[in-house]
Protein backbone atom coordinates (compact mmCIF):
# COMPACT_ATOMS: atom_id res chain seq x y z
CA UNK A 1 0.00 0.00 0.00
CA UNK A 2 1.39 3.81 -1.10
CA UNK A 3 -0.22 6.29 1.37
CA UNK A 4 0.53 9.97 1.24
CA UNK A 5 -0.67 12.71 3.58
CA UNK A 6 -0.91 16.17 2.38
CA UNK A 7 2.16 15.91 0.68
CA UNK A 8 3.63 19.05 -0.58
CA UNK A 9 6.88 19.72 -2.00
CA UNK A 10 8.16 23.09 -2.32
CA UNK A 11 10.80 24.23 -5.00
CA UNK A 12 11.63 27.89 -4.43
CA UNK A 13 8.45 29.75 -5.12
CA UNK A 14 7.28 26.85 -7.34
CA UNK A 15 4.53 24.61 -5.67
CA UNK A 16 5.02 20.57 -7.14
CA UNK A 17 3.04 18.69 -4.88
CA UNK A 18 0.36 20.66 -3.09
CA UNK A 19 -1.40 18.78 0.03
CA UNK A 20 -2.27 15.34 -2.11
CA UNK A 21 -3.89 12.66 0.04
CA UNK A 22 -4.61 9.40 -1.33
CA UNK A 23 -4.22 5.93 -0.97
CA UNK A 24 -3.23 3.22 -3.81
CA UNK A 25 -4.40 -0.02 -2.54
CA UNK A 26 -3.40 -3.68 -2.79
CA UNK A 27 -4.86 -6.05 -5.52
CA UNK A 28 -5.88 -3.20 -8.22
CA UNK A 29 -3.68 -1.62 -10.96
CA UNK A 30 -4.03 2.00 -9.91
CA UNK A 31 -3.54 5.00 -13.25
CA UNK A 32 -2.06 7.66 -11.98
CA UNK A 33 -2.41 10.85 -14.75
CA UNK A 34 -1.86 14.61 -14.60
CA UNK A 35 -0.46 17.13 -17.90
CA UNK A 36 3.18 17.65 -18.09
CA UNK A 37 4.28 19.69 -15.03
CA UNK A 38 1.76 18.42 -12.77
CA UNK A 39 3.53 16.83 -10.15
CA UNK A 40 3.37 12.87 -11.14
CA UNK A 41 7.23 12.34 -11.41
CA UNK A 42 8.03 14.05 -8.36
CA UNK A 43 5.34 12.70 -6.34
CA UNK A 44 6.74 9.19 -7.49
CA UNK A 45 9.94 10.47 -6.23
CA UNK A 46 9.17 11.23 -2.94
CA UNK A 47 7.16 7.69 -2.51
CA UNK A 48 10.72 6.85 -3.50
CA UNK A 49 12.29 8.56 -1.10
CA UNK A 50 14.71 10.95 -3.77
CA UNK A 51 13.40 13.88 -2.30
CA UNK A 52 12.35 15.07 1.08
CA UNK A 53 8.66 16.68 1.36
CA UNK A 54 7.75 19.72 2.72
CA UNK A 55 5.16 19.29 4.22
CA UNK A 56 3.30 16.09 4.82
CA UNK A 57 3.93 12.65 4.47
CA UNK A 58 4.06 9.30 2.28
CA UNK A 59 4.40 5.79 3.45
CA UNK A 60 5.57 2.64 1.25
CA UNK A 61 4.12 -0.82 2.85
CA UNK A 62 3.70 1.34 6.23
CA UNK A 63 6.86 2.83 6.74
CA UNK A 64 8.64 6.22 4.82
CA UNK A 65 10.87 4.20 2.23
CA UNK A 66 14.21 5.37 4.44
CA UNK A 67 12.86 3.35 7.15
CA UNK A 68 12.45 0.00 4.83
CA UNK A 69 15.29 -2.51 5.69
CA UNK A 70 15.66 -4.08 2.13
CA UNK A 71 13.93 -1.49 -0.22
CA UNK A 72 13.69 -3.99 -2.84
CA UNK A 73 12.00 -6.76 -1.29
CA UNK A 74 8.99 -4.22 -0.39
CA UNK A 75 9.00 -1.63 -3.34
CA UNK A 76 9.99 -2.36 -7.28
CA UNK A 77 10.45 0.97 -9.39
CA UNK A 78 11.01 1.82 -12.66
CA UNK A 79 11.43 5.69 -13.25
CA UNK A 80 14.09 5.98 -15.96
CA UNK A 81 14.87 2.86 -18.16
CA UNK A 82 18.11 4.61 -19.14
CA UNK A 83 19.47 5.06 -15.80
CA UNK A 84 22.01 1.93 -16.13
CA UNK A 85 25.61 1.77 -16.54
CA UNK A 86 25.93 0.88 -19.74
CA UNK A 87 28.96 -1.19 -19.91
CA UNK A 88 27.06 -3.50 -17.69
CA UNK A 89 25.31 -6.31 -18.77
CA UNK A 90 21.99 -7.24 -18.66
CA UNK A 91 22.64 -9.92 -16.21
CA UNK A 92 25.71 -8.21 -14.46
CA UNK A 93 23.25 -5.20 -13.62
CA UNK A 94 20.49 -7.48 -11.94
CA UNK A 95 23.14 -9.70 -10.39
CA UNK A 96 24.41 -6.49 -8.67
CA UNK A 97 20.92 -5.95 -7.39
CA UNK A 98 20.12 -9.21 -6.22
CA UNK A 99 24.07 -9.22 -3.96
CA UNK A 100 23.27 -5.96 -2.58
CA UNK A 101 19.94 -7.17 -0.53
CA UNK A 102 20.72 -10.80 -0.45
CA UNK A 103 18.96 -11.80 -2.97
CA UNK A 104 19.99 -15.54 -4.86
CA UNK A 105 21.42 -15.29 -7.88
CA UNK A 106 18.36 -17.13 -9.42
CA UNK A 107 16.37 -14.82 -8.89
CA UNK A 108 17.95 -12.97 -11.74
CA UNK A 109 17.46 -15.93 -14.20
CA UNK A 110 13.74 -15.93 -13.14
CA UNK A 111 13.12 -12.56 -14.02
CA UNK A 112 14.85 -12.41 -17.28
CA UNK A 113 12.37 -15.06 -17.98
CA UNK A 114 9.47 -13.02 -17.02
CA UNK A 115 10.79 -10.03 -19.23
CA UNK A 116 12.00 -12.02 -22.06
CA UNK A 117 15.31 -10.98 -22.16
CA UNK A 118 17.14 -14.46 -21.51
CA UNK A 119 18.40 -14.34 -25.24
CA UNK A 120 20.47 -10.50 -24.28
CA UNK A 121 21.35 -11.30 -20.78
CA UNK A 122 25.11 -11.15 -21.84
CA UNK A 123 24.56 -8.13 -23.82
CA UNK A 124 25.77 -4.70 -22.44
CA UNK A 125 23.42 -2.16 -21.62
CA UNK A 126 24.25 0.32 -24.03
CA UNK A 127 23.51 -1.81 -26.67
CA UNK A 128 20.03 -2.20 -25.92
CA UNK A 129 16.70 -0.48 -27.71
CA UNK A 130 14.56 1.73 -25.58
CA UNK A 131 12.13 -1.35 -25.51
CA UNK A 132 14.57 -4.08 -24.03
CA UNK A 133 15.40 -1.12 -21.62
CA UNK A 134 12.20 -1.00 -20.42
CA UNK A 135 11.95 -4.79 -20.31
CA UNK A 136 15.49 -4.60 -18.21
CA UNK A 137 13.92 -1.78 -15.73
CA UNK A 138 10.81 -3.88 -15.27
CA UNK A 139 12.94 -6.61 -14.41
CA UNK A 140 15.01 -4.89 -11.69
CA UNK A 141 11.80 -3.54 -10.50
CA UNK A 142 10.81 -7.14 -9.75
CA UNK A 143 14.60 -8.50 -8.89
CA UNK A 144 12.98 -8.63 -5.00
CA UNK A 145 9.37 -9.90 -5.61
CA UNK A 146 8.15 -6.74 -3.98
CA UNK A 147 4.65 -6.01 -2.94
CA UNK A 148 4.91 -2.51 -3.91
CA UNK A 149 5.30 -1.45 -7.40
CA UNK A 150 5.82 1.60 -8.59
CA UNK A 151 6.12 2.33 -12.16
CA UNK A 152 6.55 5.51 -14.17
CA UNK A 153 5.86 5.10 -18.35
CA UNK A 154 6.49 1.42 -18.64
CA UNK A 155 5.02 0.98 -21.84
CA UNK A 156 7.88 3.55 -23.70
CA UNK A 157 9.30 2.05 -26.58
CA UNK A 158 7.48 -1.18 -26.69
CA UNK A 159 5.70 -2.68 -29.82
CA UNK A 160 2.13 -3.94 -29.21
CA UNK A 161 3.22 -7.39 -28.40
CA UNK A 162 5.06 -5.97 -25.41
CA UNK A 163 2.23 -3.61 -25.07
CA UNK A 164 -0.12 -6.14 -24.43
CA UNK A 165 2.64 -8.69 -22.08
CA UNK A 166 2.99 -5.90 -19.64
CA UNK A 167 -0.99 -5.15 -19.42
CA UNK A 168 -1.02 -8.71 -18.94
CA UNK A 169 1.63 -8.57 -16.54
CA UNK A 170 0.42 -5.77 -14.76
CA UNK A 171 -2.80 -7.38 -14.21
CA UNK A 172 -1.33 -10.58 -12.94
CA UNK A 173 0.58 -8.70 -10.16
CA UNK A 174 -2.25 -7.00 -8.95
CA UNK A 175 -4.46 -9.96 -8.83
CA UNK A 176 -1.97 -11.75 -6.82
CA UNK A 177 -2.42 -8.89 -4.13
CA UNK A 178 0.10 -6.73 -4.67
CA UNK A 179 -0.44 -2.50 -5.23
CA UNK A 180 1.17 -1.22 -8.67
CA UNK A 181 1.11 2.45 -8.94
CA UNK A 182 1.41 3.09 -12.87
CA UNK A 183 1.39 6.72 -14.49
CA UNK A 184 1.44 6.76 -17.97
CA UNK A 185 0.29 9.31 -20.80
CA UNK A 186 -1.26 6.35 -23.26
CA UNK A 187 -5.27 7.15 -22.03
CA UNK A 188 -5.98 4.02 -24.71
CA UNK A 189 -3.82 2.09 -22.69
CA UNK A 190 -4.25 3.14 -19.21
CA UNK A 191 -8.37 2.70 -19.50
CA UNK A 192 -7.68 -0.79 -20.78
CA UNK A 193 -5.23 -1.89 -17.69
CA UNK A 194 -6.10 0.43 -14.63
CA UNK A 195 -8.77 -0.50 -11.90
CA UNK A 196 -8.63 2.66 -10.63
CA UNK A 197 -7.54 5.93 -11.47
CA UNK A 198 -5.81 9.25 -9.42
CA UNK A 199 -5.59 12.30 -11.59
CA UNK A 200 -3.57 15.63 -10.11
CA UNK A 201 -2.86 18.94 -11.67
CA UNK A 202 -0.96 21.43 -11.08
CA UNK A 203 0.21 19.29 -8.47
CA UNK A 204 -3.44 18.98 -6.45
CA UNK A 205 -5.78 16.27 -6.65
CA UNK A 206 -8.93 16.43 -9.16
CA UNK A 207 -10.21 12.42 -9.17
CA UNK A 208 -9.47 9.27 -7.20
CA UNK A 209 -11.93 6.37 -8.00
CA UNK A 210 -12.08 3.88 -9.61
CA UNK A 211 -11.81 3.65 -13.57
CA UNK A 212 -15.45 2.54 -14.29
CA UNK A 213 -17.32 5.29 -11.65
CA UNK A 214 -15.03 7.67 -13.40
CA UNK A 215 -15.63 7.17 -17.05
CA UNK A 216 -19.24 6.58 -16.70
CA UNK A 217 -19.88 9.61 -13.82
CA UNK A 218 -18.56 12.04 -16.61
CA UNK A 219 -19.96 10.64 -19.95
CA UNK A 220 -23.17 12.02 -21.02
CA UNK A 221 -25.90 10.29 -22.22
CA UNK A 222 -24.97 10.01 -25.94
CA UNK A 223 -26.30 7.42 -28.87
CA UNK A 224 -24.67 6.84 -32.30
CA UNK A 225 -27.71 6.37 -34.92
CA UNK A 226 -27.70 6.14 -38.44
CA UNK A 227 -31.09 6.13 -40.17
CA UNK A 228 -31.57 6.19 -44.35
CA UNK A 229 -30.10 9.40 -45.84
CA UNK A 230 -33.81 10.38 -46.92
CA UNK A 231 -35.10 10.77 -43.41
CA UNK A 232 -32.20 11.59 -41.15
CA UNK A 233 -33.23 15.99 -42.01
CA UNK A 234 -36.47 14.49 -40.72
CA UNK A 235 -35.06 12.48 -38.02
CA UNK A 236 -32.40 15.42 -36.22
CA UNK A 237 -35.24 17.76 -36.36
CA UNK A 238 -37.25 15.51 -34.03
CA UNK A 239 -34.69 15.29 -31.86
CA UNK A 240 -33.58 18.66 -31.42
CA UNK A 241 -37.42 19.61 -31.00
CA UNK A 242 -36.99 17.33 -27.69
CA UNK A 243 -34.02 19.20 -26.59
CA UNK A 244 -31.21 16.59 -28.17
CA UNK A 245 -27.75 17.91 -29.42
CA UNK A 246 -26.89 16.16 -32.90
CA UNK A 247 -23.68 16.57 -34.74
CA UNK A 248 -22.53 14.27 -37.23
CA UNK A 249 -19.09 11.68 -36.85
CA UNK A 250 -16.54 10.60 -39.81
CA UNK A 251 -18.59 7.98 -40.60
CA UNK A 252 -21.74 9.18 -41.79
CA UNK A 253 -23.80 8.74 -38.09
CA UNK A 254 -25.14 11.28 -35.63
CA UNK A 255 -23.87 11.49 -32.19
CA UNK A 256 -26.86 12.19 -29.98
CA UNK A 257 -26.17 13.46 -26.85
CA UNK A 258 -29.37 14.21 -23.95
CA UNK A 259 -32.09 11.38 -24.47
CA UNK A 260 -31.22 8.03 -23.49
CA UNK A 261 -30.97 5.31 -26.37
CA UNK A 262 -34.26 4.01 -25.35
CA UNK A 263 -35.90 6.99 -26.17
CA UNK A 264 -34.35 7.70 -29.32
CA UNK A 265 -35.65 4.02 -30.61
CA UNK A 266 -39.33 4.97 -29.69
CA UNK A 267 -38.97 8.09 -31.07
CA UNK A 268 -38.06 6.87 -34.50
CA UNK A 269 -40.84 3.85 -33.56
CA UNK A 270 -43.26 6.33 -33.43
CA UNK A 271 -42.22 8.33 -36.57
CA UNK A 272 -42.07 5.41 -38.79
CA UNK A 273 -38.08 5.90 -39.38
CA UNK A 274 -36.00 3.00 -40.30
CA UNK A 275 -32.93 3.05 -38.07
CA UNK A 276 -30.14 1.16 -39.60
CA UNK A 277 -27.81 1.51 -36.14
CA UNK A 278 -28.57 2.57 -32.71
CA UNK A 279 -25.63 2.52 -30.42
CA UNK A 280 -25.22 3.37 -26.73
CA UNK A 281 -21.84 4.68 -26.56
CA UNK A 282 -19.77 7.03 -23.86
CA UNK A 283 -16.94 8.93 -23.84
CA UNK A 284 -13.16 7.72 -23.37
CA UNK A 285 -11.11 8.08 -20.69
CA UNK A 286 -8.96 10.90 -22.86
CA UNK A 287 -12.26 13.30 -23.43
CA UNK A 288 -12.90 13.15 -19.60
CA UNK A 289 -9.13 13.60 -18.68
CA UNK A 290 -8.42 16.66 -21.32
CA UNK A 291 -12.17 18.03 -20.07
CA UNK A 292 -11.34 17.59 -16.26
CA UNK A 293 -7.69 18.76 -16.56
CA UNK A 294 -8.07 21.41 -19.42
CA UNK A 295 -7.17 24.61 -17.28
CA UNK A 296 -4.47 22.30 -15.50
CA UNK A 297 -2.28 22.26 -18.77
CA UNK A 298 1.17 24.00 -18.39
CA UNK A 299 2.20 23.52 -22.14
CA UNK A 300 -0.59 24.78 -24.94
CA UNK A 301 -0.51 24.71 -28.42
CA UNK A 302 -2.19 27.34 -30.13
CA UNK A 303 -3.89 24.58 -32.19
CA UNK A 304 -5.25 23.11 -28.74
CA UNK A 305 -9.08 24.35 -29.33
CA UNK A 306 -9.08 22.99 -32.66
CA UNK A 307 -8.37 19.61 -31.97
CA UNK A 308 -9.96 19.44 -29.22
CA UNK A 309 -13.33 20.64 -30.97
CA UNK A 310 -12.57 17.34 -33.74
CA UNK A 311 -12.16 14.98 -30.60
CA UNK A 312 -15.57 15.82 -28.88
CA UNK A 313 -16.85 14.47 -31.94
CA UNK A 314 -15.78 10.43 -30.83
CA UNK A 315 -17.84 8.46 -28.31
CA UNK A 316 -16.25 4.65 -27.49
CA UNK A 317 -19.19 1.84 -27.39
CA UNK A 318 -20.30 0.80 -24.36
Amino acid sequence: MIEARELTKRYGGRTAVDGLTFTVRPGAVTGFLGPNGAGKSTTMRLALGLVRPTAGSVTVAGRRYSELAAPLREAGALLDARAVHGGHTVRRHLLGLARSHGIPARRVDEVLGAVGLESVADRRARGLSLGMAQRLGIAAALIGDPGVLILDEPVNGLDTEGIRWIRALLKSLAAEGRTVFLASHLMSELELTADRIIVIGRGRLLADTDMRTFIESNSPHATLLRTPAEESGRMRALLEARGAAVRPDAHGRWRVTGPTTTDIGELAREHRIAVHELTPCRSSLEEIYTALTGAAVEYRSTRSADANAEEELSCMPS
